[in-house]
């Protein structure tokens, strides 16, 4: 049975509980190798391409498209040519799938709150060795945004994702809302962590955060990778600034979200009922509107550090969505000496869309 490589549902975020198999895009008898999309899996919160994590023969699909199926329940069998198929079925008939929750009460409490100068942050932590990766996410956004890339990325080191202040689940109080309040934030997060130096990858506006924070602390950042980065040129989708903002009820909110996505069917019901959730929040109203007035003001982006990163030494990344319709792709060479890579297929959230691409480039450069 040791030859056997199981194929199973997997589990994105913490709240995952079961997933739909979508679409198969493997026949029995295939050969896979790593990386390779498999099938489609649909949650209430997102779909997304599911990627083989082993290489080997694909001798039987269990798992039946159109079917619900609970997290870690076996879908798929590998196994060499040498396997007979009575080995397989007795692996198929003995399989029981682990309850829900179960490794979750050894691994300690799902999400993690600090107290910082600006008030309690919520992040969640994957534990690991060396130097340590901390993502940090964009504009209205939270540190589900890493859904589909921080257990990825954990295989090589301990990662952290952290909610902004106003934002997730974080203090929604911290003033003024702005840029300097999110890198002193950064900064003493890092020193909560007990981290001399950390790998920064930035989403959007936590682009432009963590290039700032590698700006006035560089002995701090040991790599800096922008993904669709705000803080590389005045240009960016004032609508949906604007949109995402004032919008107070799902029909003012969907639209806007649209914008996020290449493949606009990502925006699910459940996507934007969490949103607006969020904004309805005591607080988060207020801090948005100031947020944006500070870094968007008049529909440019407000601060730019192109140049000072560049001067700063600290390496640098850029990844973009080629059909990114929030902040132009031609952003993405505004940083002399940085590593440019767009990835097509993809819209602003490209580490969603794209995430095992954009895994694959963060846990290269910072390797």
């Amino acid at each position: 049975m040791s030859e056997i490589t199981p194929i199973l549902m997997p589990k994105w975020g913490l709240s995952m509980r079961e997933g739909k198999l979508a679409a198969w895009h493997v026949d029995e008898g295939a050969t896979i190798a790593a990386g390779d999309e498999i099938m489609d899996v649909e949650t209430d919160k997102i779909a997304n391409v599911v990627e083989a994590a082993d290489a080997g023969l694909l001798r039987r699909r269990v798992g039946v498209e159109g079917e619900m199926y609970p997290v870690r329940a076996l879908l798929g069998v590998m196994a060499p040519e040498s396997v007979s198929d009575a080995e397989i079925d007795a692996y198929v008939a003995a399989y029981e799938t682990p309850s829900a929750g179960g490794d979750e009460d050894e691994a300690g409490p799902a999400y993690q709150f600090a107290d910082l100068p600006a008030g309690r942050i919520r992040y969640a932590e994957r534990p690991g060795e060396g130097v340590p990766l901390l993502l940090i996410h964009g504009f209205g956004g939270d540190l589900d945004n890493w859904l589909f890339n921080i257990d990825a990325l954990a295989e090589g080191a301990s990662v952290y994702a952290l909610d902004l202040p106003g934002h997730g689940q974080s203090v929604k109080s911290a003033r003024p809302a702005g840029l300097d309040l999110m890198v002193d934030t950064v900064l003493a997060f890092l020193d909560h962590i007990g981290a001399d130096k950390a790998h920064l990858a930035g989403h959007s506006m936590g682009g432009l955060v963590a290039g700032a924070v590698a700006v006035k602390a560089p002995e701090r950042v040991a790599s800096v990778t922008l993904i669709c980065s705000a803080g590389l040129g005045e240009e960016i989708n004032a609508g949906y600034i604007d949109g995402f903002v004032a919008a107070t009820g799902r029909k003012d909110l969907k639209p806007v979200l649209l914008h996020l996505f290449k493949d606009q069917g990502l925006v699910s019901r459940s996507m934007v009922e969490d949103l607006l959730k969020f904004k309805r929040l005591d607080g988060v109203q207020e801090f948005l509107t100031e947020l944006a007035g500070n870094l968007f003001r008049d529909g440019r982006q407000a601060r730019q550090i192109a140049q000072a990163l560049a001067a700063s030494g600290v390496p640098t990344q850029v990844i973009w969505g080629e059909a990114d319709a929030i902040i132009p792709p031609a952003h993405a060479g505004a940083l002399s000496g940085a590593k440019v890579s767009v990835i097509p297929n993809a819209g602003h959230m490209v580490q969603m869309e794209q995430a095992a691409e954009v895994n694959r480039l963060i846990r290269d450069f910072i390797a």
